[in-house]
């Protein structure tokens, strides 16, 4: 089968595309055939093993699993002898943030793994492109305790986690400030946001307003940025450690506060993600944002788009 290899660590110009063996599943796994599959933040980070942390999870000289991916969605072409949770034919998905090896025609998984059947009438592409960003996105919202018509600012509100953050808090019922670039106003606001802030042209932490919480989809703000713009006892959460690892830190010695507080979303919860997510998406309550597309053959230019922080929402690569 053909596959994408990493056999180092760097940047996307050590991907290579190779004809590996097909993997055989084994009595309580299945093979999937791997139609979609994403680059995001994830695969890059474990591209290039940074932040240096990635390095005791993937290996501290070169990769443990030689061929990348973390997402997919695809079909099940044969089951062990002793699956009996899936067929084969089933339509299925699934995300697993050390890795699956998704980026090759086939990979195998057990029945008990990540996996789970799709969402109806969803095409492959979008199943991929649910996965990875809404993952983070609700173990972000499972940090705090979010009440209908608490006031939410999110930022970064158009790329993988923060486009399905906004979607996730609108079917709360709460209220979203979404803050983006110029060209994604318009998407912000299809996305269920009540209010859209342009970066580009205005400083968020300088609005005339205060929030319940604030979620930074990015990690390009601080706690001590957004203080001011914090109700009295607002909860502030980023998807990055922060400068000198600032927001575990912060977290903890703000853990017992009546006042503002910093909360560290560590996303452990992959299986019920999967299902939150799947049930949003069969209510019609999430559509996942693709940007591009690319093709199994294009995966540098993949990554290296992705790397340039420009991306709207997912990058998805077509394998099959």
């Amino acid at each position: 089968m053909k596959a994408i290899l990493h056999e180092q660590y760097g940047g996307p110009e050590i991907l290579q595309v190779r004809e590996i063996e097909k993997p055989v599943p084994g009595p309580k796994q299945v093979l999937v055939k791997v139609f979609a599959s994403t680059v995001n933040r994830t695969d890059c980070a474990i591209l290039r093993a940074k932040p240096f942390i990635m390095r005791f999870f993937h290996g501290l000289t070169s990769p443990k699993m030689k061929v990348p991916g973390t997402d997919f969605s695809g079909v099940i072409e044969a089951t062990g002898k002793e699956v009996t949770a899936f067929e084969k034919g089933d339509k299925v998905f699934g995300f697993g943030d050390l890795g699956l090896a998704s980026k090759a025609e086939y990979l195998v998984i057990s029945e008990d793994g990540y996996i789970s059947k799709m969402p109806k009438s969803i095409s492959y592409e979008k199943a991929a492109a649910s996965m990875e960003g809404a993952h983070y996105a609700y173990n972000f919202i499972n940090k705090v305790e979010l009440s209908e018509g608490d006031k939410v600012l999110v930022n970064g509100a158009t790329g993988a986690i923060g486009s399905a953050m906004v979607q996730l808090l609108n079917s709360m019922g709460v209220s979203v400030t979404a803050v983006g670039n110029t060209k994604n106003l318009d998407l912000m606001k299809s996305l269920g946001a009540d209010a859209v802030v342009d970066y580009t042209q205005e400083d968020f932490t300088l609005l005339g307003d205060q929030f319940d919480f604030i979620f930074d989809a990015v990690g390009k703000s601080s706690f001590g940025r957004c203080k001011q713009i914090l109700k009295s006892d607002g909860t502030y959460l980023s998807s990055e450690l922060g400068a000198y690892i600032q927001n575990p830190l912060l977290a903890l010695i703000t853990s017992g506060s009546s006042g503002r507080k910093v909360k560290f979303p560590v996303p452990v919860d992959i299986p019920g993600s999967i299902k939150f997510i799947k049930g949003l998406m069969e209510e019609g309550k999430f559509n996942p944002v693709i940007d591009r597309i690319y093709q199994l053959d294009e995966v540098k230019e993949a990554y290296n788009y992705v790397e340039t922080g420009e991306k709207t929402g997912n990058v998805v690569v077509k394998i099959n």
